[in-house]
């Protein structure tokens, strides 16, 4: 089983995929890890690919994705899990990670950027603070059994 887990950064996908790692055991991807799979860039994706489309079959993976381009990696039979926050929370969560300042440059990056993956096909949409996370978790692990 192969689960997408994608949107903009501070959302919770971290969190999501960790509480699935350790439920289902499955080896987890975030944003270009799959670089270390070889030398060159092409190289690595083209393992990745395999390595993606081998697990949607047998075992489990979880690829982590805040960048668009990197949908284009998953292939056909994966389970998407959309995540989504409000604007205010992930301004809050990313000053968090900046020790509590969030340049105005920043601020508008992500103003910018919010709700770019909103249009995107999923499965599953977790919404931050509205949707309970142990509850997907439960519906993807029966998913994978």
């Amino acid at each position: 089983m192969v689960i997408g887990i994608f949107g903009e950064s501070c959302t919770g996908k971290s969190t999501l995929a960790s509480a699935l790692k350790e439920r289902l055991g499955a080896k987890v991807y975030s944003g270009k890890d799959f670089l270390r799979l070889a030398k060159n860039e092409a190289s690595a994706k083209q393992a990745f690919q395999q390595e993606l489309k081998a697990a949607v079959t047998e075992g489990c993976l979880i690829y982590v994705i805040s960048e668009k381009e990197h949908l284009s990696l998953l292939p056909d039979g994966t389970v998407r899990v959309l995540v989504t926050a409000d604007l205010e929370t992930i301004k809050e969560r990313f000053a968090a990670r900046m020790h509590g300042n969030l340049p105005p440059p920043v601020a508008a990056m992500l103003e910018r950027n919010h709700g770019s993956f909103d249009s995107e096909p999923h499965d599953f949409h977790m919404v931050s603070g509205q949707t309970d996370p142990e509850e997907l978790c439960d519906q993807l692990v029966s998913m994978a059994k």
